[in-house]
């Protein structure tokens, strides 16, 4: 698992580097102005929680149930935040939105939301 949430987490930070290159160079003629703010908001929510998976994947274990439902949270979170907004942004500007994505960036936001609530949970746990 350890292993896992590293990988993923230098994943998802090449992938924004990557990802916010395009949107700053060869999507500006592509993408309106509101478009490139939505496709920003993606890159930097997928990098901050590419940073946290480092993170955590260096401090730890995953001995343990709650630390596992951490990673998943913030891995499917950020999966289904981010790249529902890619997909969102890139087919509007070729004018076939795939409105489909629109119910899924919410609920990649509340796994995001999750994963937040139960690494703040494991914080206190044991004075509860």
């Amino acid at each position: 698992m350890i292993l896992l949430v590293q990988v993923v987490g230098a994943l998802f930070g090449f992938l924004a580097v990557l990802f916010g290159a395009m949107g700053a160079h060869a999507l500006q003629k592509t993408l309106s102005q509101d478009q490139l703010k939505s496709f920003e908001t993606g890159v930097k929510y997928q990098m901050y929680h590419g940073i946290l998976l480092l993170i955590l994947g260096f401090n730890l274990g995953f001995t343990t149930a709650l630390e596992t439902y951490i990673a998943y949270s913030f891995i499917l979170g950020t999966f289904l935040f981010s790249f529902s907004i890619y997909g969102l942004c890139l087919s509007d500007a070729r004018g076939k939105k795939w409105r489909f994505l629109g119910p899924v960036t919410p609920l990649g936001g509340l796994l995001l939301l999750v994963g937040w609530a139960l690494l703040f949970y494991s914080f206190i746990a044991h004075i509860v």
